[in-house]
């Protein structure tokens, strides 16, 4: 007989940051016993935040049941994917009978909003880490994050680590290693500045100051959705 595979579903929208998608996407193919699926409203094709087409391979409406849910973050477009209620709707209905209920970035903001992380703890990328705290997360200063069945990814490139996590609860701990020897994972990156403590207070500063628009449109949305649910 036939194993039935872990089905995958990412959830994709306009202006969606492609690597928060791409990174635990690429990790989480190399199990031969995973499908993975992304997800949008219609079958169109969409333009993340970095300019990349994206096509869907399948719909809300006809997603079929997931064993993992994965949302990754977004630019600006995100702002009205967080209070879309179909959006939340389905995330809801499909967090119902998902094995793990995941995200990369601030994904979890949108889990959040859907009331999928309610009193669990969880992480996003450290720049948005007080907005999620505002809507009733327990919110951790880590990479990846496990709480029961909820894993969450910090900022955009955690979706490698997030994705090996996930490969190792799934199906243990010899195929997480193979499939980071398949991605030759093995970072060493020719800075250190990966995070605000080591890239210190100019650089951090500088960046906040670079994404205010962003930060701050995000933030007015959290606020108007925390000041109805929590």
């Amino acid at each position: 007989m036939t194993q039935q595979k872990v089905q995958i579903g990412f959830l994709i929208y306009p202006d969606v940051v492609q690597l928060d998608v791409m990174a635990a996407y690429q990790v989480l193919s190399f199990p031969p016993a995973t499908q993975t699926h992304l997800i949008w409203k219609t079958p169109d094709p969409i333009i993340s935040n970095e300019g990349l087409i994206i096509t869907p391979t399948t719909t809300l409406e006809y997603c079929p049941t997931l064993d993992v849910i994965c949302v990754p973050g977004g630019g600006i477009g995100q702002v009205n994917v967080i209070k879309d209620a179909e959006i939340l709707v389905f995330l809801a209905k499909q967090g119902e009978t998902a094995q793990y209920i995941t995200s990369v970035c601030t994904g979890s903001l949108i889990l959040a909003a859907a009331g999928l992380l309610t009193g669990y703890q969880a992480t996003c990328h450290w720049a948005f880490r007080e907005q999620l705290a505002m809507l009733g997360v327990d919110v951790a200063n880590q990479r990846v994050v496990v709480d029961r069945n909820r894993i969450t990814g910090a900022g955009v490139t955690s979706g490698i680590d997030f994705g090996l996590t996930l490969i190792n609860l799934l199906f243990g701990e010899e195929m997480a290693k193979l499939t980071q020897l398949m991605l030759e994972y093995h970072p060493k990156p020719p800075f250190n500045a990966g995070t605000p403590e080591t890239a210190g207070d100019a650089t951090t500063q500088q960046l906040l100051q670079f994404g205010k628009p962003l930060v701050d449109a995000f933030l007015a949305q959290t606020q108007e959705i925390a000041s109805k649910k929590f």
